[in-house]
């Protein structure tokens, strides 16, 4: 499958996101930044948000979501979407919100060298949630980085 990645249709792909995920009852903040995941028919089947910048702090929020039952989540996409967060806002560390039973994500993410922290309610009275985190050190240090990452580590 070919994808297309796209970058400066920041309110489209993220009105796109809000949309497939259904706790993101409010949308994200006006100063966000995105990558729209295109198919080989030219229709947006994922996108990748980012909010809550701290340069101070050097944190930023990621969302992502897709089609459902839409081969995305590859090696390329992943890597384009982390070398944004470090290399092109200067991160140090991306943050990600995970609903607790989302077993299948939070297994994929710990493979990437999350850490997790358990925040219990986040999501309502009965919805736990999970705050992923990832340093910059630890994706320099997973083998799917790109090699400017690895060098700048």
């Amino acid at each position: 499958m070919t994808l297309r990645y796209v970058y400066g249709q920041d309110e489209t792909v993220a009105r796109f996101v809000a949309q497939q995920i259904p706790h993101v009852d409010r949308g994200f903040p006006a100063d966000r930044l995105s990558i729209g995941i295109i198919d080989a028919s030219g229709r947006m089947v994922a996108g990748i948000v980012y909010y809550f910048w701290n340069r101070k702090n050097g944190t930023i929020e990621i969302a992502a979501a897709a089609l459902p039952g839409v081969r995305w989540f590859t090696r390329e996409t992943i890597r384009r979407a982390l070398d944004f967060a470090f290399m092109q806002c200067r991160c140090q560390m991306v943050i990600m919100r995970v609903r607790g039973e989302d077993e299948r994500l939070l297994y994929q993410l710990a493979r990437f060298g999350c850490t997790f922290i358990a925040l219990p309610r986040l999501y309502g009275r009965d919805a736990d949630g999970v705050m992923c985190l990832l340093t910059d050190d630890a994706w320099a240090a997973h083998p799917a980085s790109s090699p400017k990452i690895r060098e700048a580590a």
